[in-house]
């Protein structure tokens, strides 16, 4: 685990479950636990005491410093610093297992508000993929404030000039065209993308990558030949002539993204990596009010606008039953798309 309380960075790089053992869920909850309160000194009042939740945040992002989880928290930090919103707040970065260890963390920390964890479509996904002890019933869901897409590219110099040439190559031989990504959201991307186009996607070849980054270069390289990954980890490749961008994963064309939708091209495809903040269990409906109001003043911040518009962010709040119910559906969605993998 790795704390700061340093402000945002403004030049960021871009159901059935649970078999593990309750008691291995509790030590490791008691550890995380006492972690994150010293971390977060002062910061966590029981709700007993009256506690102001603008007092005092420590914002979780389940991942390592440079990411997608830690670029939302960092700049929500200094979203919440500059504008005078909590007096104190500070980012804790807590990696492993696709986010799944700092959602067990979170979710021991039961009543206690001052406390939020960055997640979305990823962190959904890991607790699926992972059969994790915790999963997001374990937390108090507080908004999706952003999403980003995933863009289908290829080479510059490949012979697939749209996604329909793309595709039917891709359907006459699926194991002879390798794909890949940056995660466990791009595969299911590309998961969706063959069933839209019939093609079994355990027929296809997959080639898993660290990050956005190794993508890339799994595709200038010729191990792959076509790639779903986020739009920001591609937009300067696209630019520079590189890569050649066949399609945006979203469910409408999007202002300033000169793409054409997968959609659009006849393959309904939309599945979004939303960004979300969550918070402990145990809250009263004042205290989850307040949480859900300070997300959403954060995000209403000059800081926050410019940090949209660097990150490539598109905007998107669902909070309250419209929050509850899109996790629902976001996950038997999600659920299904593994089920097809076979896994």
């Amino acid at each position: 685990m790795t704390q700061t309380d340093t402000p945002a960075l403004t030049d960021n790089p871009a159901p059935p479950r649970r078999t593990r053992s309750v008691v291995g869920k509790i030590i490791g909850g008691v550890i995380a636990a006492a972690a994150i309160g010293t971390a977060a000194t002062g910061s966590v009042v029981s709700a007993s005491t009256g506690n102001e939740v603008g007092a005092s945040m420590t914002i979780v992002a389940p991942a390592a410093a440079g990411g997608g989880w830690d670029g939302v928290a960092r700049e929500l930090q200094q979203a919440q610093k500059a504008n005078g919103l909590v007096n104190n707040v500070q980012v804790v970065n807590m990696p492993g297992a696709g986010g799944t260890i700092a959602l067990g963390n979170v979710s021991v920390l039961e009543g206690q508000p001052n406390n939020m964890l960055v997640g979305g479509t990823g962190l959904l996904a890991a607790t699926i993929q992972f059969d994790s002890a915790a999963t997001l019933d374990d937390v108090t869901p507080l908004a999706v404030v952003v999403e980003e897409y995933d863009v289908i590219v290829v080479p510059a110099d490949s012979p697939y000039e749209t996604l329909d040439d793309l595709v039917q190559a891709w359907k006459d031989d699926p194991k002879a065209l390798p794909w890949t990504g940056g995660g466990s959201f791009d595969q299911l991307v590309v998961t969706d993308l063959a069933l839209s186009a019939g093609i079994d996607p355990v027929d296809t070849t997959y080639i898993s990558s660290d990050g956005g980054g190794e993508a890339i270069q799994a595709l200038l390289n010729g191990t792959a030949k076509a790639a779903a990954g986020g739009y920001p980890d591609n937009i300067d490749q696209i630019e520079a002539g590189r890569l050649r961008a066949l399609a945006l994963v979203a469910n409408e064309p999007i202002e300033g993204i000169d793409i054409p939708t997968a959609v659009e091209q006849g393959h309904d495809v939309t599945l979004t990596n939303w960004r979300s903040l969550s918070a402990p269990t145990g809250l009263d409906d004042d205290e989850r009010d307040a949480l859900t109001e300070l997300v959403l003043d954060s995000v209403a911040t000059p800081e926050w606008a410019d940090a949209m518009e660097r990150y490539h962010w598109t905007e998107r709040i669902i909070t309250g039953d419209d929050l509850d119910a899109f996790l629902r559906d976001e996950e038997v969605r999600i659920r299904e798309l593994y089920e097809e993998m076979g896994l």
